[in-house]
């Protein structure tokens, strides 16, 4: 039987468990600069201490103006490289693998001056009306991913999450109520995302897996849902996914924190949805931080691993506790064994 605790192997990247560290945002960056700080090191490397078995990097632009705000971390430029590396590389000392979620905003960047878009359209009525990219500004972001993707791969990380969820830029462009181009990027909602996962695993190496965040529904009228996103989400496994983090949500005003998700497991019949429909591994995340609830997810097949969120920021230690609670066998730091 399958459970919280078995080892998972994808491709090159062999977990000691099957928790996941979903990626949240610290805003946390000084200096306005991108680069991972202090608090991003004992954030992250803590989880690891505490029995994590993947980390996943919060979300990390591409460009200065791809970001929500100017205190979100950036792959742009060579100076970046350090920081991560040295939380990787602690990380890694503690038994856990450790991925990070690339990404741009889009219509999102809130500290924008002028917002970048598929079309010029504002995601609400408080929200700054963006610029439609053009063709070629398009083709630019598709290498500014590749660039940011290759410096991840200096700074030693696992694997890669390319973000096309929660209303970011690659979402923009495979959702119908964003992307209203006539131009080969609207005639084709998915090219944008097809052609960054290609120059994704351009950069990386062979044995590397991909991993994309998806929002596999949306909450607004005339938004898409589990039968639309099985048909976008099979086009971006045949360019090169390699597992898929499932989650919703992000066009519209209701988020995770309201309708629906108010119920515990509320994304998972998505994730089995997608790993069922696809025959590929997944992630499930949603109100997941029950251990029971968790275990049971895994022992029946309806997804591969589980991310944990809200669980993870309260108690860096949620796996030793989850754990201990499953009666399951886990590496205790020796430091923390009297506790145990």
């Amino acid at each position: 039987m399958k459970d919280l605790f078995s080892p998972y192997t994808l491709k090159g990247m062999e977990l000691k468990n099957r928790i996941v560290m979903s990626p949240m945002c610290q805003y946390s960056v000084v200096n306005k600069d991108g680069i991972a700080t202090d608090w991003h090191y004992m954030h992250y490397v803590s989880r690891a201490v505490g029995g994590t078995g993947f980390i996943v990097i919060e979300m990390t632009d591409v460009e200065p103006d791809g970001r929500i705000s100017d205190f979100d971390l950036g792959l742009w430029s060579d100076e970046q490289i350090p920081a991560l590396k040295r939380i990787v590389d602690a990380c890694h000392s503690y038994g856990a693998k450790v991925g990070i979620q690339i990404a741009h905003a889009g219509r999102k960047a809130e500290d924008a001056e002028v917002p970048v878009a598929p079309s010029a359209i504002a995601f609400d009525e408080n929200s700054k009306t963006p610029r439609a990219l053009t063709t070629d500004e398009v083709k630019g972001l598709v290498q500014k991913f590749r660039s940011a993707v290759a410096r991840a791969v200096k700074a030693g990380f696992d694997t890669i999450e390319i973000h096309g969820a929660h209303g970011y830029l690659i979402h923009q462009f495979h959702s119908p109520l964003t992307n209203q181009r006539d131009d080969e990027y609207g005639k084709d909602l998915t090219l944008f995302g097809r052609e960054i996962i290609k120059a994704a695993k351009d950069e990386m190496p062979e044995d590397m897996p991909l991993l994309m965040r998806i929002s596999a529904k949306e909450y607004v009228d005339g938004g898409y849902g589990l039968q639309e996103s099985t048909v976008f989400a099979k086009e971006y496994q045949a360019a090169g996914v390699d597992m898929f983090d499932i989650s919703s949500g992000g066009e519209g005003p209701i988020a995770a924190w309201g309708r629906p998700g108010t119920h515990a497991a509320y994304q998972v019949p998505l994730a089995k949805g997608i790993k069922e429909a696809l025959d590929v591994p997944v992630i499930a995340v949603g109100r997941l931080d029950d251990p029971v609830l968790a275990n049971a997810v895994i022992g029946n097949e309806e997804s591969d691993l589980i991310a944990v969120g809200r669980g993870l920021l309260r108690n860096p230690y949620w796996a030793l506790e989850a754990a201990s609670k499953l009666s399951k066998e886990t590496q205790v730091p020796k430091q923390y064994t009297t506790g145990f």
